[in-house]
């Protein structure tokens, strides 16, 4: 506090005698301590030098002329060296104001120039730092604020304020870095960092302002734009970014795309948020108040071009070729970008950098449109799905696997692709040309999203592509079976996962139920009617008693039927498969409690018909034990004997 009260009476003693000068080393010189920065001030408040001695030291440090010049560096010697030399630089451009100005003042200040650009070069090579993007990229995935489809990564809120408050105490009110090594400024998710030393900074602004007010500004930008430029390549290089042109992006395989997309992501935060951020409070620091935008100009000369190197990439997914395994990665894409919005938009501020704040914008509302159209192109291909071959078993289909883990995932983004998705399907007007397509009324959906009408939407062309593959089974009990596992798949995966149980609603979740429970229905009526229509009492018994009414042949041919339609039913439907391990204990219960209570009536009506006459092994194959056992094997989708296990007798 005693530093900063003899900074503030140091200003205004001498600002009334050094005007804009004073005003511009002060801002600089909160950077430094005290003692350096009287030691370096005192040189531009003692008498200035006389001209000849100007021209003098100026000569000396002519490298064209001299050996020892060319051997050394003013910046990198004796500071008070360094000091003289700005002075002499300060009384040649005096000396240029003036109406008559000889040929020898001139040819000084061009090699003041010279060697100043030299020296201006030297010092950016020499003091930049080691920009280490591993750590930036640790830093980004802790205190990244959270985006619409994750989780927050922010530390608690004692933490933020911790770490804004040590940020504010190690900045000062124009940007300077104090002298506290790598410090950080961190405003919302920007992380500036310093890249240069504060010294070395200090020195860079001192060669800046005497060349722009010579008229070498365009050099001066030149060589800061190079030097700077190659730095942030070597940062692009280190965090994986490659110099690929759209057209080389859209060759890639979608393997390879998938890789560089997610290296992307957290590339382009830690270019934005801290690597492209740096340049600018770097270029803010030097050139800020020297001229007029030279600030801005220098920052676009050293990044414009890896910039739109940087988006060109995201820019290139935007406007591939849409399939649907793309769409996840897209909105991962689409997310960054737009959590980045923001911190572009501080970055790239000014009218110069105008086009990169166009281009990222506009790369967000493609990345959007890619995804909507993305939505819409799967759920046509669901619906034309064309495979024909039925799956063996009637097991869950590939599609319903594949459509129902897609919209699982398209859960998870709910919070984006609500943002993106806001009309409703067409539903059956817009595959017209299809008879028999489904009709969804959006009537029953009017409290629903947009989003989650198209999931319903989605669920409902899906249904109606199974029930057409169903019609390729020739067994109409198999067609059965192969519904009911499909739709009970769609209805666990509902109910499986919150996020798509809440967008999808009970309310159809019970009519998805309610059909796969009618097609289970429909298939023990295809199958086991007939089964048990064998154990009927009709067409046993002839005129008379009941007990001596019963016809033996008939009988005997029932019990043969019977057991024939038995034994088929068990071999062609164990090899039939029910992976879900309850739904199929369900049906097998089902089926027992049909089939059991009515094989045990019969036999025991009509047992002793049979085993009073000849060989009745031959009839009464199978006791009511047997049958339970057979049971047992149905829907494991394994091959079993061709004849049924019998209990020892």
């Amino acid at each position: 506090m005693r530093n900063t009260n003899l900074f503030i009476f140091f200003y205004l003693s001498l600002s009334p005698l050094f005007g804009q000068k004073l005003s511009s080393f002060f801002s600089l010189s909160l950077s430094l301590s005290l003692s350096v920065a009287l030691r370096r001030f005192i040189p531009f408040i003692m008498e200035s030098l006389p001209l000849e001695t100007a021209e003098k030291i100026i000569l000396r440090w002519d490298s064209t002329a001299s050996e020892d010049a060319r051997d050394k560096m003013i910046f990198s010697g004796d500071r008070d060296e360094a000091d003289l030399y700005l002075q002499a630089v300060d009384e040649i451009q005096r000396s240029l104001s003036s109406v008559s100005v000889s040929e020898k003042v001139n040819s000084a200040i061009q090699i003041a120039m010279a060697r100043l650009e030299d020296e201006f070069r030297n010092i950016l090579i020499s003091h930049t730092n080691p920009f280490d993007p591993t750590t930036e990229d640790e830093a980004s995935q802790t205190l990244d604020p959270p985006s619409s489809s994750s989780s927050p990564k922010h530390p608690d809120n004692d933490e933020s304020d911790e770490v804004s408050q040590t940020s504010l105490l190690r900045f000062n009110s124009d940007g300077a870095a104090s002298s506290v090594t790598g410090s950080y400024r961190s405003t919302s998710s920007i992380r500036e960092i310093d890249l240069i030393p504060s010294d070395a900074v200090y020195d860079l602004r001192c060669i800046a302002e005497r060349m722009v007010s010579s008229g070498y500004l365009r050099e001066c930008i030149q060589v800061y734009g190079s030097v700077r430029k190659s730095s942030v390549d070597a940062s692009f290089r280190k965090l994986g970014i490659e110099k690929l042109s759209i057209g080389d992006v859209q060759r890639l395989q979608w393997d390879q795309l998938e890789n560089k997309i997610r290296r992307w992501i957290r590339a382009a935060k830690v270019c934005v948020r801290t690597l492209f951020a740096s340049e600018k409070k770097l270029c803010e620091q030097i050139f800020d108040g020297v001229g007029t935008s030279i600030d801005d100009a220098c920052f676009m000369e050293t990044v414009k071009g890896p910039a739109i190197q940087l988006f060109n990439f995201a820019e290139a997914i935007s406007i591939s070729r849409r399939s649907p395994e793309k769409l996840f990665k897209i909105l991962d894409l689409h997310d960054a970008l737009t959590e980045l919005m923001p911190d572009i938009d501080v970055v790239f501020d000014s009218k110069s950098s105008e086009t990169i704040r166009v281009q990222a914008a506009e790369i967000l509302s493609r990345l959007g449109e890619a995804a909507r159209g993305i939505l819409s192109e799967f759920e046509n291909a669901v619906l034309k799905e064309p495979s024909r071959v039925p799956v063996p078993g009637g097991t869950i289909h590939p599609l319903t696997r594949y459509v129902m883990n897609y919209i699982s995932l398209i859960s998870d983004y709910k919070v984006t692709l609500n943002e993106l998705i806001v009309s409703k399907p067409s539903t059956g007007s817009r595959y017209s040309g299809d008879p028999g397509i489904p009709d969804l009324d959006l009537s029953e959906f009017e409290e629903k999203t947009p989003l989650d009408v198209h999931l319903i939407w989605i669920i409902v062309i899906l249904q109606f592509n199974l029930d057409g593959k169903s019609k390729h089974y020739k067994d109409a009990s198999l067609a059965h079976l192969f519904v009911m596992n499909n739709v009970h798949y769609i209805v666990q995966k509902v109910r499986g996962s919150p996020e798509l149980r809440e967008m999808i609603g009970d309310d159809y979740l019970k009519k998805l139920t309610g059909k796969f429970r009618q097609a289970a229905t429909s298939y023990q009526r295809a199958t086991w009617v007939r089964v048990l229509y064998c154990l009927r009492d009709e067409g046993l018994h002839v005129s008379g008693g009941f007990s001596s009414g019963v016809s033996k042949s008939a009988l005997r041919e029932r019990f043969k039927a019977f057991n024939a339609m038995f034994e088929e039913v068990h071999r062609t439907q164990a090899v039939w498969l029910i992976p879900d391990s309850q739904l199929r204990e369900e049906l097998r219960i089902s089926i027992s409690e049909k089939l059991i209570p009515a094989y045990r009536s019969f036999l025991g009506r009509f047992r002793g018909h049979i085993e009073s006459g000849r060989h009745p092994e031959n009839y009464i194959k199978y006791s009511v034990e047997d049958l339970e056992d057979a049971v047992l094997d149905f829907f494991e989708g394994v091959t079993v004997s061709q004849h049924l296990r019998r209990r020892s007798e």
